[in-house]
């Protein structure tokens, strides 16, 4: 989810769900430790819970990663062993790891020794030709031995010679029972499937074999559907009743941000799908795309975009877009 989950992003996202655990981009030990933080992993208090997601192999520079993301406030600290791009590669890090198990149970014990937050680990099933069966197990392992607090598995193996980042995650085939599999395998290690779940309805079901589910490009264009999370995982009533209303809700978060200097465009592009096929969709997307990046654009902008929409309660959202 480079670029897309950005504390812009997690900020409209928590407003659609107040209790799913929300994930910032991934963030390299580099640039944490040279860069500018505040910039990089400083986040809105609202956003909680969240978690950070760090690229690294190296376990005392993820401890340290670690401990300035628990000071910063973070709920949980995430490494990734499962992101597939050339750049991935070259710093040793990201799914080219699943080839290293041991190391990133060196570097999940590292981190646990220097924060009380938990720590988790994010994979594929392998890479290249690695056997899934094996790859998985040899990664479960030094997790769980590294005392891991999850593992959150994208349902399919990367190839990192061949596919492009983009190809990698639509190419290789989904193999949701390979992770359920796991889970029967771990009974004691905590495992979130993550991978093609396109609905919070497909996320439940997914619910009886594993301790939890994961959802990242759906989530991200059609951010409406967030809408139904609440109520239907955690038995808690939706944060709004309708889309309309959450983009509504969102408006002064972005007077804010662009008293601040922040581009409006910055903002509201991560909303864009939050009325698919809602009457009204069109002329908002299109109301925003042209105005939105126009200098000196504001709030206004975004309060034209929604008057657009029909007001559709979120019963009706989801028949609209079914």
């Amino acid at each position: 989810m480079m670029e897309w989950t950005d504390r812009h992003c997690r900020f409209f996202h928590r407003l659609l769900t107040r209790r799913a655990l929300i994930y910032t981009e991934m963030v390299t030990t580099s640039a944490v430790l040279r860069g500018d933080r505040v910039r990089l992993i400083g986040f809105d208090p609202f956003e909680h819970p969240v978690a950070i997601q760090l690229g690294g192999s190296d376990p005392r520079a993820l401890a340290d990663c670690a401990r300035i993301a628990e000071d910063f406030g973070y709920d949980e600290v995430n490494l990734n062993v499962g992101c597939p791009s050339d750049r991935v590669q070259e710093g040793r890090f990201g799914a080219c790891l699943m080839a290293e198990p041991a190391l990133v149970g060196d570097c999940v014990a590292a981190m646990k020794a220097a924060v009380r937050v938990p720590v988790t680990v994010k994979c594929r099933l392998g890479v290249d030709d690695q056997d899934p069966e094996d790859a998985l197990d040899a990664m479960a392992r030094a997790a769980r031995a590294a005392a891991a607090d999850a593992l959150i598995v994208h349902a399919r193996k990367a190839w990192l010679q061949g596919l492009s980042p983009r190809q990698n995650r639509e190419v290789p085939p989904l193999d949701h029972a390979r992770v359920h599999r796991l889970k029967a395998s771990h009974p004691d290690l905590e495992v979130v499937l993550n991978g093609g779940i396109i609905s919070v309805e497909a996320a439940a079901q997914h619910l009886a074999h594993v301790d939890g589910a994961m959802m990242g490009r759906a989530a991200y264009h059609e951010p409406w559907r967030l809408l139904a999370v609440d109520a239907l995982l955690f038995g808690a009533p939706a944060p709004f009743a309708s889309p309309k209303a959450a983009a509504e809700a969102l408006i002064p978060y972005v007077e804010r941000e662009v008293a601040r200097g922040t581009r409006l465009y910055a903002v509201v592009r991560h909303v864009l799908g939050l009325f698919h096929a809602v009457p009204g969709a069109r002329a908002f997307r299109r109301h925003l795309a042209v105005e939105a990046v126009k200098p000196g654009a504001g709030a206004e902008v975004l309060r034209q975009a929604v008057a657009r929409v029909q007001d559709l309660s979120l019963d009706s959202a989801h028949t609209a877009a079914a």
